[in-house]
């Protein structure tokens, strides 16, 4: 049997638009665990693992570059509240990539505008964001490394405000947060 012209168009129709954000909602949260997967090799003493961080960030941060041409910021209305949070982690991510944090930064900016995202996730980009151009941070949130066993924030613009600032967008207190991130025993208080 042949097969008809009714047959062939049918194999030919696109998927729905929700199976296709369906799609889109699994590949963000394959992304943002492969990225948790890899993490480690961010830091590591092994230059292979360092570099496969770097091409897994990239191709990641090239993605979320299409994912926002097609769809603006994937917000959780939009592909679901995991694969939303999993957007934002590739952004945060993408630090050799600031065309893509400030078009992330921009987007985001918006979605949370809109009360289509969470301002602590935008104040968390927000630093990193700033922190990669060599700029002030404003929340206080990125830890430069550990000196004399505690956490050590990079400079912060207005320090006195800062904890104000985090207070309005749900981050927690500035020394609560340090003492997360700080190793077992570590001091934790503002120097």
């Amino acid at each position: 049997m042949h097969p008809t012209s009714e047959t062939t168009e049918t194999s030919e129709i696109s998927e729905t638009p929700e199976a296709s954000l369906t799609a889109l909602a699994a590949e963000l949260v394959a992304m943002a665990e492969a990225d948790h997967r890899a993490a480690a090799g961010a830091h590591s003493d092994d230059v292979a693992q360092q570099l496969a961080w770097r091409r897994l960030t990239a191709r990641h941060g090239d993605r979320l570059n299409e994912i926002m041409d097609a769809y603006g910021w994937p917000t959780a209305r939009l592909v679901g509240e995991d694969a939303a949070r999993a957007a934002w982690l590739v952004a945060q991510h993408a630090d050799r990539q600031l065309d893509v944090q400030r078009r992330a930064l921009e987007l985001l900016g918006g979605a949370v505008a809109d009360g289509e995202a969470a301002p602590r996730d935008l104040a968390f980009l927000l630093d990193r964001t700033r922190v990669n151009e060599g700029r002030e941070q404003v929340y206080g949130t990125q830890i430069a490394g550990i000196a004399d066993g505690a956490p050590v924030p990079w400079p912060c613009e207005d320090p006195e405000r800062m904890d104000a600032r985090r207070a309005e967008v749900g981050i927690e207190p500035y020394a609560a947060y340090v003492a997360r991130h700080a190793p077992a025993g570590a001091p934790t208080g503002r120097q």
